[in-house]
């Protein structure tokens, strides 16, 4: 049966039987893709299934757009084989070749889509565009966690046989004589509505829906990872809400001032506060702070989970000076480092820590570095991975990583040295420095409570499994390595002359069905130094931006420096604010209510009821909140971007 469109001749549409089977055929993949992942992820983030009555169609749209895209260079291909070329047994083994391996290539990216959703709620995103930089990393972990070489061989058999089951429309057009005047009209035709869907047609214009993961379920996953490519590092003026710089500079001067310090530069766009020495502070104490990989407070007795994972944190918490509100900034490690590091929001959409221009800021490294320390990163991977260690170095750190570990690991896997060898590494580092008589600030960057979990041999007793166990084995390990570090450093002669600090990088994934699932970013936080600082619980909002200054405040130390960040145990409690990123969204909250600033200058308001974890989104629009949270976030952008978010000279 041949299908008629006027204007359009038969023998044309069998010269493009074979493009409209492979778009039909996607869009199918697509379909079935979207129901599964409703099924598995979407269910459990409260989308019912009178959801579905608008997810499909909008799925369907979707869908239909990127095939147009995807599917554009076909097209081009059919409309330009001559004839001749077209009807030969070559062009007919071609073809189904192609469309075998295209096939598979599509079946291997929903695969991948699948274990992406599993882990992050969201299609493809900046995550997925970070992780494809390094592929040596990325590559092995998946090989090991996932299993990806049974993938293959089931999406190649998979392939092959629907691309034969398929073969008589896919070869259809090589039984037939199209001149080119007669298959011009329909390559026309897909050209015209390519780009209606270029102009008219965003990743996101079918995101409808107050649930987050319902929008991802509606959007195409292909699509969303090419936009997140062209978005990974874009101009905030271009697509985020802004304001006067002038009233921006304003509000902070006036929000930033509850924090205390004197302004150095009240009448230009810069932020500098110099803060005096505090009398009764701790003095220039060594400092070693851990960043802790994934380390999700949601493991911690302490914290209120049912799980009892992280028996060590627990411990030392409860004789440690311990932030029970604390929360990251991030879903990233690099904007954990970034918060800590530099206590600056994070900027949509890339870290400051992988932007270019990054050099010589207002660290927390600089700051100590001011007062006589020696600075140093320390990391149980290749630094090359994220540019951290381009990033710390080229800010005045000493930089090590798994390359300059002497002897042999107990164990290691793709992502690095298992985290007892990196605080191995990190002690006889103290000891050098401290034979100086300098003192030291050890920023630790742990790597193993990551995929693959893969652990040595001995810790079955704890808990940890060597292989197989997932994620309670990789954050029993890395709750059980940071109490062999404590345990180790308290016999060195430093230990009593050291503040030690452990926090989480970021929450161990990302879950739930608003833009801003602020659970999973709740981390554990602690500085603990027998002998100088008495246990103590602090029940106040806490942040990472806030660590720099509240560690500069328990020193005692002056400083001057642009920081955005509070001391979180002299600043006024009421009003304290916190920053979160997810994907192209960022977000500050304020007693409970989150402004959230999205593409296209969206601006969203949602209540928060941290106790049961729910929000409401039937709240009117605040204007100051919203007004505020500009203003923090397009100044932080612009003092980066215009390299003025450095420290001033002495």
């Amino acid at each position: 049966m041949v299908v008629k469109m006027p204007g359009i001749r038969p023998e044309a549409l069998q010269r493009y039987a074979p493009w409209l089977t492979l778009a039909l055929w996607y869009v199918a993949l697509c379909s079935l893709t979207r129901l599964v992942l409703w099924w598995k992820f979407g269910r459990a983030a409260q989308v019912g299934a009178g959801a579905l009555l608008w997810i499909a169609p909008a799925g369907l749209v979707a869908d239909a757009v990127q095939c147009l895209y995807m599917l554009a260079p076909f097209a081009l291909f059919l409309w330009l084989c001559p004839d001749r070329w077209q009807r030969s047994r070559v062009m007919r083994g071609v073809l189904l070749t192609g469309a075998a391996l295209w096939m598979f290539g599509m079946l291997f990216t929903a695969v991948t889509e699948y274990y992406f959703f599993e882990e992050f709620d969201s299609r493809f995103n900046l995550v997925s565009v970070d992780y494809l930089i390094y592929p040596t990393e990325v590559a092995g972990d998946m090989w090991v966690a996932y299993p990806v070489g049974r993938v293959i061989i089931a999406g190649a058999a998979l392939a092959c046989v629907m691309a034969w089951r398929l073969r008589e429309p896919l070869t259809r057009g090589t039984r037939v004589v199209a001149r080119f005047p007669a298959r011009t009209p329909l390559l026309l035709l897909l050209a015209g509505a390519l780009t209606l869907a270029t102009s008219a047609f965003s990743t996101n214009s079918l995101g409808w829906s107050a649930n987050r993961v319902a929008n991802e379920l509606a959007a195409n996953g292909p699509s969303s990872f090419f936009r997140a490519l062209r978005t990974s590092e874009i101009d905030y003026h271009a697509l985020y809400a802004t304001r006067d710089p002038a009233a921006n500079h304003a509000l902070l001067i006036k929000e930033l001032a509850r924090g205390g310090g004197s302004w150095m530069h009240p009448d230009t766009q810069r932020l500098e506060r110099s803060f005096p020495a505090r009398p009764a502070g701790l003095g220039k104490l060594n400092v070693i702070l851990v960043s802790s990989e994934s380390f999700g407070a949601e493991f911690s007795r302490l914290y209120g989970s049912g799980n009892d994972w992280t028996p060590e944190f627990d411990r030392y918490a409860q004789q440690s000076l311990w932030f029970r509100h604390t929360y990251a900034s991030g879903t990233r490690t690099v904007r954990g480092l970034e918060a800590i590091t530099i206590s600056m929001p994070p900027i949509p959409t890339e870290s400051v820590v992988r932007r270019p221009g990054n050099e010589n800021i207002a660290t927390l490294g600089a700051v100590l570095r001011r007062h006589g320390y020696h600075t140093s990163f320390l990391y149980g991977g290749y630094g090359y991975f994220d540019n951290m260690n381009s990033f710390f170095s080229d800010n005045g750190y000493e930089v090590r990583d798994r390359g300059d570990l002497k002897g042999t690991p107990r164990f290691a896997n793709i992502w690095g040295v298992a985290d007892e060898d990196l605080f191995d590494m990190t002690l006889a580092h103290a000891d050098e420095l401290a034979a100086t008589g300098q003192p030291f600030f050890i920023h630790v960057m742990t790597t193993s409570n990551h995929k693959p979990f893969t652990f040595r041999t001995g810790l079955e007793s704890f808990g940890i499994k060597p292989s197989g166990g997932g994620r309670e084995s990789g954050v029993r390990y890395a709750d059980y390595a940071q109490g062999y570090f404590l345990r180790e450093a308290a016999r060195h002669g430093w230990f009593s002359r050291t503040i030690f600090i452990i926090v989480a990088d970021h929450g161990a994934r990302v879950y739930g069905r608003q833009e801003i699932p602020l659970r999973t970013y709740e981390i554990p936080l602690l500085f603990y130094s027998p002998g100088n600082l008495a246990p103590r619980r602090v029940d106040s909002l806490m942040t990472q931006i806030d660590i720099a200054p509240t560690l500069l405040g328990l020193l005692g130390l002056p400083y001057t420096a642009p920081w955005f960040g509070q001391d979180a145990l002299h600043a006024p409690e009421d009003g304290r604010v916190a920053f979160f990123s997810h994907n192209h969204d960022v977000a500050m909250l304020r007693d409970g209510e989150l402004s959230i600033l999205g593409l296209q200058k969206h601006v969203l308001n949602r209540r928060y009821d941290a106790q049961t974890d729910r929000y409401d989104d039937r709240v009117p629009v605040d204007a100051a909140l919203n007004d505020l949270t500009i203003a923090y976030y397009q100044t932080a952008y612009e003092l980066f971007e215009s390299h003025q978010y450095d420290l001033p000279a002495p």
